[in-house]
Parts: structure tokens; C-alpha cells; sequence
């Protein structure tokens, strides 16, 4: 097969190139996808769908390895082993625009796989991996009602500009992910620095004209390589069946989607269809059990989306009961926790977060290897996890670490807090939000409760943060409406989750999922103003809990103080092979970090603790002084005299003349090694070396022997 390729600008001296044929050639569809020297593949493959399958199940993979930056993997196992964080993400955010680009009833399993096979430190590959992907769907056989285009955003002195490096992202006063076809997006994702709606918007105009130059490089790539389209086999509720069905349930369904509460209606809705299907069984006799079944799962399903959706586009009424810019009853405590450094619950209806803030040092930063960039190992000072157990929506399953969904909410509420968070923040943060109960937007509310604990904890945040989301239901025909602060059965039912978080002063993060094979960026900044609009309401519960932070750190967090020396200092300190620092952290049970530049931060369990450490540190670093009084140990003993250590590391010379006022024979009539004597320094000349003296230092303790 003769390899293809297109080649195309994204901006100023910026091109990316797409290619087939060389390499993956037993793929459906495969491509290999350039920027700079970041080089990634993709590549599909179909399978029949399995028995009993009631869902399209697309599976993205996507692999960082080391040896793509010319690195061996950290630690003894020189592997990659399970997908790091930024994996997880970008399989996420690429599988997110894919997803609505394949027709209903089509349950073939698909698989898209992508490999970073060369990273040049400069240009990321996550969006790399979404072209990739779209690419090699594009080429394939299958019926991706694609090409997508897909690309990052930053923003550097008010101009925009598309996959930026880490050098100018590093500058960026935004981050936006953007996936979609021409005119019409379909995923975004990212953060930004208080941003307001209309620089967002501007950011998505301006991805939206990138897009169409990748989507028209794609589609000359498969006039060039690809595949004929097959006819994909689409399963369909049978027309006998959703008739029997849509007339057993008529007259019954409507009142039974609109129940308020989520398990009475979900009650409700499992006594309709439990009924009908006993009813209903024997009029198709031909059918095993098991495909029955599956049918009047797959066309309940359907009935109640259509008829919740029916129900909101004609009579804007909604399953609890709410009107259509209307938040739910919100609920915000603090300090619930009595040993935690800091905790918040936030509610918002059936929706309920508890987070908990814990402080820390250096070494409880999060290390983490970066394969794309510069330097290799990062580490971050915020972190928030979530936690999604089975008990929040009452049910029973599977009880095991984070998934893919646990990761990608954990981020979103990460990224928007941490904007607020100050950079010179001494202490290491980590949140932990705990979903009690869900009905819709856990991580909004994880990014509300967040807020409340760093405020009981101390942290001083520079504004609170709210998040919310926003849906919609279309009909098909034109007919649009947005819905504030959706509930689970709108989202599952619903066309859009538009996530948006920030402050009173604008965007700090944001998410949008769709269902849409594309919607118009107008209509989606329609929703943003919606979201601007309720997370106002947000922020005024927050701040009537906690209006800001409380004055001080938690006392149940470790104490901290930051103190400054010499650089030329820091090696008398640590002491020789590390003697000093060890024993002030093992005496006091402080924990010490020093940076090369003379910044000491002390982190200590008590404030008795704290002080004493602090003592000590200055103790080890502080400069003699002519005339001042030491009590200092003997280190080593001379025929002329003996040197004393005064501060640790540092020692004088007590010359014998010095030891009384009266002629001393020996040097070991006064002091021995080892033992304590109580010197003044007389002197220091210009090498640093210091002159002491017993006898004046008893002179001026008025003869009174202090030893």
C-alpha cells in the first residue's frame, strides 16, 4: 500500500501533517498524525457486537512511551505499566467527540487504539490523538459520520494561537480543548485565569475556522486512501415490540417520569415496564427470553427519553418539578469534621459532596514522570481526587480504584479550583471529595464543596469558586431548550452537560459532553450565560455559610514558618553526611525543606514543636558574633589550646592563655574532649577563622562558673 499524506497550516510558520499506508496496514484505518517532531498513531479495528449488547461500545486507548522521548522508565520495573493520569484524559476527551458521529443502533464493538511513538518536548500529543483518531475512523469502513477537527488553544498577550508549545502554554492565560465539525462543536474542555464568556467564546470561534482546514485535509485523505463505507447492521427495537409497548404504557408514562424524587420515580418507571413485559411476553412466543427482554429494555429506554423530553420541549415541565432556569434547593456546612485540617458538604437537591482538605509539606506534593515535556518529572502542589461510590446512587456493584469517569471529574474540579489557590502558598493541598448521593453534576459539586473546606482549612483562596451545568433538549425539527442545573434522568435523557465553573470574576474551568452529532457555538454561549447567571446564586450560598477563609491554618494541620539564610549556610545546616538536619527532625518531629536559593520551610506537628525546630535552624545557620557568649562543646584537644564548637559546624580556637586568668599548665586542666566550656569570641579575621576566650567570658559573667 503507497503511503498518502496531507499536509496543512494551523498558523503563523505552523503546519501538521497526516498520513497512511506506511505503517498498521492490517488496521481498518490507520494514520499517523505529525506536529513539529511529536509524532503519534492511530488505529481502528471493528469486531461483531456481542450477544445481549445494548450499547455502542467504543473503546479509545491511548499509550505514552518512554522510549518515544529517548528515556527509560522510572523505578525497578523498566516497563510501562497501568495508564498514567494524562493517559486516562486524553482517552477521554478523544472518545467524548467521537462518540455522537456513529448511528443509532449500531452496537459493533469499535476500537480505537493510539501510540505516542515520537515526543519532541515541545508540541503535546493528546490532540494529536484526537486527529489521529478521527483520521483513521475517516479512512476506515465504518460508519463514522465524521471527519472531526480537534486542537488546544492558548491565549498569549491577547492573541490566540492553535497547539501551542509548553513554552508559549506556559504564558497562556487560557487552555481550551476544542473538538468539533464545521460550525459546530462538539467537546470542549479546559481552564483559564478568570476568563470572561466572551474571550471563551472568541477562543471557540477561533478553533472552529482551525477546524475546518483539518477536517478538509481528512476528507482529501480518504478521496486519496480510503476505504467505501459498508453498510453497518443497526439494532433496532423490532416494530412490533415499541408498538406494543408505547400502547401498554400510554396514558401511564408521563406521570411516572415526572415523580420528583429520583428513586420513587425510578420506582415508578420499573413498575410500568415490569408489568408491561409480563403482559406483553406472550404475544411473542418465537423469542428467547433473554432477546425479549433486551428488547423491552432497549425500548423502555427509549419511551422514557422521549417521553421526559416530550414533557420538557412542550410544557416545560421537568422531571422534579422546577422551571427551566431554576436551580435546586442548595445546602453548604463547614467543619463537620472534628480531626480533619479542614472539610466541607455542599448539597444541591439530591446532589451531595463532602470534602475533605488536608495540608502538607514538600514531600506530599504529587511527583508525577512527563514524558511530552520539559522538565521530565513534575510534581503538583494541589490535588483533588473524587470518589464516586456505589452507595451514592443506591446501589450495589463493583467496589475498586478510580476509573476513567472518577480520573476525568477529579481533573475538571482540580484544574478550576486550583486557580484560586496562591502560588506562593506554602503548604502542599489535597482534597478528597466523597460523592454521598447523586443526581446530577457530582463534580460540580465537588468543585462548591472544595471551596468550603479549603475556606475551614485556612487556605487563603483568592475567590470562592461555584460550579454548575447546563442542558439542553432538542426535537430534531429546530426546537431547542436549555435546561440550568440538570438532574441525572436530564442528562441521561438529555442532549448536552455543560459544565462551567469560576468566580464573580469569570471562567476558571469547563466541560462540555454531547450527545449531538454538533451544535452552534452561539447556542452553546447561550448556555454559558446560563451557567454565568446560576453560578451567581451559587456564590451567594457559599459565602452566607463562609464568607472567606478563616484567619489561620486549621490547628489541626501541621504548623509552618518560613525562614530565610545565607545559601552559603545551607551546607552547614544539612551537617556532614545530613547529621545536623537528622537530628533536628528526629528530636523535634519536625519535618524541614530547603531550597537552593536559602528558603527554609519547617513543617512541625505542634507550635511548641514548630519553634523549637525554628531555633535550632537558625541555631545551625546564624553567624558568630564578636563579643557575644557561647556555650560551646570541646570537639578536639591541642598542646597550644582547644577548639570548641560554638554553633553547629562551626568552631573557634581557645588558645591556652585564654582559658583563665592565671597561667594554665595543661590545656587538659581546664577542658577535655567532649566536654562543654563557656567561651566568648574576641575575634575574627578576614579568613573566618575565630579567636575565643574562657577568661573573658567568666570576667563578664562576673567570675561566676557557668560550666
Amino acid at each position: 500500500m503507497a503511503e498518502e499524506k496531507v499536509i496543512f497550516s494551523i498558523g503563523e510558520n505552523r503546519t501538521m501533517e497526516i498520513s497512511t499506508g506506511k505503517m498498521a496496514n492490517l488496521a481498518n484505518g490507520a494514520c499517523l498524525v505529525r506536529l513539529g517532531d511529536t509524532i503519534v498513531l492511530a488505529a481502528a479495528c471493528t469486531g461483531p457486537a456481542r450477544p445481549g449488547t445494548d450499547f455502542f461500545p467504543l473503546q479509545v486507548d491511548y499509550r505514552e512511551k518512554y522510549s518515544a522521548a529517548g528515556i527509560f522508565p522510572g523505578g525497578y520495573i523498566k516497563r510501562e505499566g497501568r495508564p498514567s493520569e494524562k493517559e486516562i484524559l486524553t482517552c477521554r476527551v478523544t472518545d467524548r467527540p467521537l462518540r455522537p458521529l456513529f448511528p443509532k443502533g449500531y452496537f459493533d464493538e469499535v476500537q480505537v487504539q493510539a501510540l505516542l511513538l515520537s515526543a519532541d518536548k515541545q508540541n503535546d500529543a493528546d490532540v494529536l490523538c484526537m486527529l489521529g483518531a478521527s483520521a483513521a475512523l475517516t479512512i476506515s469502513d465504518l460508519p463514522f459520520q465524521g471527519p472531526i477537527g480537534a486542537l488546544r488553544v492558548g491565549r498569549v498577550d491577547g492573541k490566540f494561537i492553535a497547539n501551542p508549545t509548553h513554552a508559549e502554554m506556559a504564558k497562556s492565560s487560557m487552555e481550551l480543548i476544542y473538538a468539533g465539525l464545521p460550525d459546530k462543536v462538539i467537546m470542549i474542555e479546559g481552564e483559564a485565569n478568570e476568563c470572561s464568556e466572551a474571550d471563551l467564546k472568541a477562543a471557540m470561534e477561533f478553533a472552529n475556522e482551525i477546524v475546518k482546514v483539518q477536517v478538509a485535509a481528512q476528507l482529501e485523505l480518504a478521496a486519496k486512501a480510503g476505504k467505501a463505507k459498508k453498510t453497518p447492521k443497526l439494532y433496532l427495537v423490532p416494530e412490533a415490540i415499541e408498538k406494543a409497548l408505547r400502547e401498554f404504557s400510554a396514558g401511564k408514562l408521563e406521570a411516572a417520569c415526572l415523580v420528583p424524587g429520583k428513586t420513587d420515580r425510578l420506582l415508578a418507571l420499573d413498575g410500568i415496564f415490569s408489568a408491561a413485559a409480563e403482559a406483553l411476553r406472550p404475544q411473542f412466543p418465537d423469542m428467547e427470553n433473554a432477546d425479549f427482554e433486551l428488547e423491552i429494555r432497549k425500548c423502555s429506554d427509549d419511551l422514557v427519553k422521549e417521553t421526559t423530553r416530550n414533557a420538557i420541549l412542550e410544557k416545560q415541565f421537568r422531571p422534579d418539578g422546577r422551571g427551566i432556569d431554576e436551580l435546586r434547593q442548595l445546602s453548604a456546612e463547614v467543619g463537620i469534621l472534628p480531626v480533619v485540617h479542614g472539610s466541607g458538604l455542599f448539597s444541591r437537591g439530591e446532589t451531595q459532596a463532602l470534602v475533605i482538605t488536608t495540608l502538607g509539606g514538600e514531600k506530599d506534593s504529587q511527583e508525577y514522570d512527563n514524558i511530552t515535556g520539559r522538565p521530565s518529572v513534575l510534581s503538583k502542589r494541589f490535588y483533588l481526587h473524587y470518589n464516586f461510590p456505589n452507595f451514592s446512587v443506591g446501589e450495589v456493584g463493583r467496589i475498586m480504584g478510580p476509573g476513567r469517569r472518577e480520573i476525568g471529574h477529579g481533573n475538571l474540579a482540580e484544574r478550576s479550583v486550583a486557580k484560586v489557590i496562591p502560588a506562593d502558598f506554602p503548604y502542599v493541598v489535597r482534597c478528597v471529595s466523597e460523592v454521598m448521593s447523586s443526581n446530577g453534576s457530582t463534580s460540580m459539586a465537588s468543585v462548591c464543596g472544595a471551596i468550603l473546606s479549603l475556606m475551614d482549612a485556612g487556605v487563603p483562596i483568592t475567590a470562592p469558586v461555584a460550579g454548575i451545568s447546563c442542558g439542553l433538549v432538542t426535537d430534531g425539527n429546530g426546537k431547542e431548550l436549555l435546561l440550568t442545573d440538570i438532574i441525572g434522568a436530564e442528562d441521561h435523557f438529555g442532549d448536552m452537560d455543560f459544565k462551567v465553573c469560576g468566580t464573580r470574576e469569570g471562567i476558571t474551568g469547563f466541560q462540555l459532553d454531547l450527545k449531538l452529532p454538533g451544535i452552534a457555538i452561539d447556542l452553546l454561549c447561550q448556555g454559558m450565560e446560563r451557567n454565568r447567571v446560576a453560578r451567581m446564586k451559587i456564590l451567594d450560598a457559599i459565602q452566607a455559610c463562609m464568607p472567606a477563609p478563616r484567619p489561620e491554618i486549621s490547628p489541626n494541620a501541621p504548623q509552618m514558618v518560613i525562614v530565610k539564610i545565607s545559601p552559603d549556610k545551607i551546607g552547614a545546616l544539612i551537617g556532614p553526611g545530613g547529621k545536623n538536619i537528622k537530628a533536628i527532625t528526629e528530636e523535634t518531629g519536625a519535618s524541614i525543606d530547603v531550597d537552593d536559593n536559602g528558603t527554609v520551610k519547617i513543617l512541625a506537628p505542634d507550635p511548641e514543636a514548630l519553634e523549637d525546630a525554628k531555633n535550632r535552624v537558625l541555631g545551625c545557620t546564624a553567624m558568630p558574633e564578636i563579643g557575644k557568649i557561647y556555650r560551646g562543646k570541646v570537639s578536639s584537644v591541642k598542646d597550644f589550646g582547644a577548639f570548641v564548637e560554638i554553633m553547629p559546624g562551626l568552631d573557634g580556637l581557645l588558645h591556652i592563655s585564654e582559658m583563665a586568668d592565671y597561667r594554665v599548665k595543661q590545656v587538659t586542666d581546664i577542658c577535655t574532649e567532649g566536654s562543654f566550656v563557656t567561651v566568648k569570641v574576641i575575634d575574627i579575621d578576614q579568613s573566618g577563622k575565630i579567636r575565643l576566650s574562657r577568661r573573658a567570658a567568666l570576667q563578664e559573667l562576673d567570675g561566676k562558673e557557668k560550666e
